[in-house]
């Protein structure tokens, strides 16, 4: 064989043993087709002082996610032989897959790294904290402005106020340390006053705890940390409702909506483009299965199936979703 077909050959089997190699949590290679990565997976508990936080936390799920999928389990006490689902499979959001994506919905970030000619786009995901009622993240596009490694905290307005209010007193500053709720690593975003950081209060990653800025835990935000500089691409996005495509065969995977009653028309009316623009074979799909589906919203991935055989009694279940949303819709 000539040296030059032998190198091309050698290098194609290096680049196919680093694809199917054993990657860090939460790294993945992107699919070259569909949109959907990772497994999903049980564990056995093994040791009793395990919490499910603690699990989840070992899994690079958050708070919630981990909850949902296992709502008969104990999260304080599992107990040991105790089988614990572990949801690690996901539907990448419907954006350009650059920079930082963050969808507040899911309480879940995505970091899309530069690569290569010669490398397979790969896509990183961590579990986040954001911000609680009152407090909401901001969405749209931004970008990233200053990394600060061990940064102080200086508590903002509001914080002073509650202080305050409690008959204490805020301190104009917190420096680095375990009592700084930014961690030692911060991020800032050009949206003013908002932070990717970590947190000294980890049991907060996966819920609506912060005053706006986004927490992720302490060594996901490390791991990150020096591979975001000044003017990466963050995308903050609300996509309660995501569709997805493996190996023909559509998905769907709902988060309850963000300070909602219901899902909005228009969150659904683009779940349903979105499975139209895929449907190549004109499959009639289950718009019953899929209003279940909105309704339950744990969170997890489902299969959309087919539509049954309609019956002379039955409307057209796509007509019903709508107008059952309709209903309720603000």
């Amino acid at each position: 064989m000539p040296n030059a077909a032998l190198a091309e050959q050698n290098l194609s089997e290096q680049n196919l043993a680093d694809q199917n190699e054993e990657r860090p949590q939460g790294r993945y290679l992107l699919p070259e087709e569909g949109n959907v990565i990772g497994e999903a997976y049980t564990v056995t508990v093994e040791d009793n002082d395990d919490t499910l936080i603690d699990i989840a936390r070992r899994h690079n799920l958050g708070y919630r996610e981990i909850v949902r999928a296992n709502p008969d389990v104990s999260i304080w006490v599992p107990g040991v032989g105790t089988e614990v689902t572990i949801p690690g499979r996901f539907i990448l959001p419907h954006v350009e897959h650059t920079g930082v994506v963050i969808n507040i919905a899911e309480l879940r970030l995505y970091y899309y790294p530069d690569v290569n000619n010669d490398e397979t786009p790969r896509v990183e995901t961590y579990p986040i904290g954001i911000g609680r009622e009152g407090f909401d993240t901001p969405l749209g596009v931004t970008e990233t402005t200053m990394n600060i490694k061990n940064p102080a905290w200086y508590p903002p307005e509001s914080v002073q106020r509650e202080a305050k209010a409690r008959g204490e007193e805020a301190p104009s500053v917190v420096p680095p340390g375990p009592d700084n709720p930014l961690g030692d690593h911060a991020i800032i975003l050009g949206f003013d006053g908002y932070l990717i950081h970590g947190t000294n209060r980890p049991d907060g990653i996966g819920m609506r705890a912060s005053r706006g800025c986004i927490r992720m835990l302490p060594k996901d935000i490390e791991s990150i940390f020096g591979r975001l500089p000044a003017g990466t691409r963050v995308n903050i996005i609300n996509q309660p409702i995501k569709i997805g495509w493996d190996s023909g065969q559509p998905l769907v995977q709902a988060f309850p909506p963000l300070g909602e009653e219901e899902h909005s028309m228009t969150a659904l009316s683009d779940a349903i483009t979105r499975l139209n623009q895929r449907n190549t074979d004109g499959v009639t799909f289950d718009y019953a299965q899929l209003g279940d589906l909105l309704a339950s919203s744990n969170g997890l991935i489902e299969p959309l199936s087919p539509k049954p055989e309609p019956s002379n009694n039955v409307d057209d279940d796509s007509n019903g979703i709508y107008d059952e949303l309709a209903l309720h819709s603000p």
